[in-house]
């Protein structure tokens, strides 16, 4: 089915951010850009789907956070703060103004701290499975979180001959199963890994990981962005973990918590996704342009 999907080739350049210049893609449409912002080792191609199923309904400018992708890489420093200030000066380089947030996993931490820190450019907040610490419910889920991170650290150091190898050996993988693999995946693989053949490595900067991963996950920051919000905040999650069957990431006693902080937070689960195919994923994708439409039209119209 997969042959119904076509993937077109945004704008893309380099734009200023704080003393660094970042990639973006920019996918055009009608009315006011969103502003995509990706997980902790993707890039702006994992927005590739959402995107194509948005259809020019409105514009979508998504960047590779620093570390990541074809942005600069520096020694430092990162943190939520940070690529915060990275996104703003790349937003007021491209002359967006007040902008709906759309952060998935890390990115939607990040947006978090968009709108605390430069409240003027957000209109509104679409977070994607992210935006508060996951859920640890059990000592188990502790470890299977850490064990995934653990993992994920571990890929950034392999070397794959070819983009086609690299392509093979996550469709070995549970995280993508066989109905949700698409040329929008096979897009984010390939420019997922840098370099030249046969050494290809994921381009994701480990130290720019670990020191999101230190900084990221502390909770008394967390909250306070969160009860610094006073836009529209849509919450939408996936029912699986990072792989089918796992627990959610954001079950609804921690929905519940975060709305101890964002009261009047709105809540979708996704049907049928995980946290990587709520965006990369056909239902996830399809079903996330059009509540993220409807919602940017809100949040401009009021």
């Amino acid at each position: 089915m997969t042959d119904v999907l076509k993937t077109t080739h945004p704008a893309q350049g380099r734009v200023s951010g704080d003393g660094i210049e970042l990639a973006f893609g920019y996918w055009p449409g009608r009315g006011a850009p969103l502003v995509a912002l990706h997980g902790l080792t993707a890039s702006y191609v994992s927005f590739t789907g959402i995107a194509e199923c948005l259809a020019g309904r409105r514009p979508l400018f998504a960047l590779d956070l620093r570390g990541r992708g074809d942005s600069d890489k520096p020694a430092g420093p990162y943190g939520m703060a940070q690529h915060a200030s990275d996104v703003a000066a790349a937003m007021r380089a491209m002359g967006l103004g007040a902008s709906v947030i759309v952060g998935h996993s890390m990115g939607a931490f990040v947006a978090t701290a968009l709108a605390a820190q430069y409240p003027e450019l957000v209109s509104g907040l679409v977070l994607l499975d992210g935006g508060y610490a996951p859920a640890i419910s059990a000592p188990n889920s502790q470890q299977g979180l850490d064990a995934a991170l653990a993992l994920r650290i571990a890929q950034l150091r392999q070397a794959y001959p070819s983009r086609e190898a690299y392509r093979q050996f996550w469709r070995t993988q549970p995280h993508f199963p066989p109905e949700d693999w698409s040329p929008w995946v096979e897009a984010f693989l390939d420019y997922e890994i840098g370099g030249e053949a046969p050494e290809l490595r994921p381009k994701a900067a480990e130290d720019a990981v670990k020191a999101d991963l230190i900084e990221g996950l502390q909770s008394e920051q967390i909250a306070a962005r969160l009860r610094s919000i006073h836009v529209p905040v849509l919450m939408l999650r996936a029912p699986a973990g990072f792989v089918p069957g796992q627990p959610p990431l954001f079950p609804d006693a921690m929905i519940e918590k975060m709305r101890e902080f964002v009261p009047a937070m709105k809540d979708q689960i996704i049907p049928g996704t995980t946290h990587y195919t709520l965006v990369m994923g056909r239902r996830g994708a399809s079903k996330i342009a059009d509540l993220v439409d409807d919602f940017a039209n809100l949040c401009h119209s009021s």
